[in-house]
């Protein structure tokens, strides 16, 4: 059974805003007495959290599929709905979340770090919000919004200070073993450790965290055995640890021939030759083995590589390599800039920016209308209701929309989408018709809401009306 994975495809939906409501105060002696509709609530977001206490994606490869909860929609006597709770995902220390395109999206590195991966979408608005001088009583109130739904991959990246790497059997588990804490799966045949192993060492002030690298055989970084599962694993080390085996059975390897298949592995990889590299000659408690080490210790030398002598069983050699680890380590760290304070950024919008585009598809014949508010707005609008309807015109002629259609060249009849490709509302333009309060006459204003006045006045009123008519009769000649 799968106990370890580090990478997965995951689909995930924020919740939906819940609908505003349309309603009506009503109560004895005032049946009518203005509209009451709550909002709309928020959507729930669906959020990553670095937690390092999670050492694997494997939850997320048995369930990809992860939906937030959805807002509820909004009540008379001015109730808003609830908002929809918000769905935390947590992730390893050192995931990177990516889009389906591989973009990196988020480099998530550090207990705490969090990202959205998915935006709750808005509530709708009530009536009662939609109101005003002008608008007493609005007859609709607007929809809210669907979340936002989108496919990303999570990678796991190993967080570890130093990375152990080599052949299958060349003693990196041992190793590991003997200089950390770490209790991985041992034993002589080929391809032993499946899944990286992380340990904390300590030498002297120094804590730092080791890896070993499985599965680096020719071919790994095309995908040959398990390399390209796990070369990720080794891009955020401060040094590399070539662990060579100095009392290999095969006829057909020596030690310095393995350590240029795996630096060819690394370099075809890419990114990693700026880090620092030790040679470990293991396994010198076999006869065989130290003379081999003897052999070719001054070779490597002369390469440049800073060489130790170690055996994870007999335990010879471990403390040097430990301290000159913790030295590297050290430096790599001192060498890191700074982490400065969170600056806000701000970057005011031109002052010709309109806030959407219209352009020209030849191929559906339509002008389309892309921007973040009238798409907003097509959202939120209930086509089914004409009232709703007229409140998006006015909302789109105040922005200008009619006018950039006109500068276009949009004529009478032409068809006008706003929205993508994929989910566009589609009209026919008439630019004789003016928006939605002309077409609709006086919208939301309701004679019956308006202050009652007082009996002098009615009856001055009706004495006035009175007179008008008599007036009109007296003026008036059949012959």
């Amino acid at each position: 059974m799968t106990t370890f994975v580090d990478r997965v495809e995951l689909h995930v939906a924020a919740g939906n805003g819940g609908h505003g409501c349309a309603s009506v105060h009503r109560e004895k002696f005032k049946p009518l007495g203005g509209p009451d509709g709550g909002n709309g609530g928020r959507g729930g977001d669906v959020i990553l959290v670095v937690d390092q206490s999670v050492t694997t994606l494997l939850e997320y490869h048995h369930s990809p599929h992860r939906k937030a909860t959805n807002g509820q929609p909004g009540a008379g006597d001015n109730r808003s709905g609830k908002d929809g709770q918000d769905l935390v995902l947590t992730v390893p220390d050192g995931t990177v979340v990516l889009d389906k395109q591989g973009n990196v999206l988020a480099d998530l590195v550090g207990q705490g770090t969090t990202f959205v991966a998915g935006q709750g979408g808005r509530g709708g608005l009530g009536n009662a919000a939609l109101s005003s001088a002008r608008r007493k009583a609005p007859g609709f109130a607007l929809l809210g919004e669907p979340g936002e739904a989108r496919d990303i991959v999570l990678e796991l990246k190993t967080v570890a200070d130093v990375a152990l790497v080599g052949y299958p059997s060349a003693g990196k588990s041992s190793l590991i073993s003997v200089l950390s804490a770490a209790k991985p799966k041992i034993a002589d045949y080929p391809f032993t450790t499946l899944v990286p192993n992380l340990g904390v060492v300590t030498a002297g002030s120094t804590v730092y965290t080791i890896a070993d690298v499985p599965g680096l055989i020719p071919g790994a970084s095309q995908g040959r055995g398990l390399g390209l599962e796990f070369l990720r694993h080794v891009e955020r080390c401060s040094v590399l640890v070539h662990v060579l085996d100095t009392a290999t059975l095969e006829s057909d390897r020596d030690p310095v021939s393995d350590l240029d298949v795996i630096e060819e592995e690394l370099k075809q990889y890419g990114g990693l030759d700026e880090r620092p590299r030790i040679v470990v000659l293991n396994k010198i408690d076999i006869p065989d083995g130290q003379d081999l080490a003897d052999m070719i210790r001054p070779d490597l030398e002369e390469r440049g590589y800073r060489v130790f002598e170690v055996s994870a069983v007999a335990r010879t050699g471990l403390k040097e390599l430990s301290f000159a680890l913790a030295g590297i380590v050290a430096e790599a760290r001192a060498a890191k800039p700074k982490e400065e304070a969170t600056r806000i950024v701000i970057r005011p919008k031109a002052v010709d920016d309109a806030g959407f585009t219209v352009t020209y598809d030849e191929i559906e014949e339509v002008y389309r209308v892309r921007g973040e508010k009238p798409e907003r707005w097509v959202r939120q609008t209930d086509f089914n209701n004409d009232e709703a309807v007229g409140y998006l015109a006015d909302r789109l002629n105040r922005l200008g929309v009619e006018d950039a259609l006109m500068k276009a060249g949009a004529r009478a009849g032409d068809g006008v989408a706003i929205g993508s490709e994929e989910n566009a509302v589609v009209f026919d333009w008439e630019p004789s018709m003016m928006a939605g309060a002309e077409m609709l006459g006086r919208r939301g204003e309701d004679h019956r809401l308006e202050a009652p006045r007082p009996a002098a006045q009615r009856r001055r009123d009706r004495d006035a009306e009175r007179d008008e008519a008599q007036r009109e009769f007296d003026e008036f000649d059949p012959f």
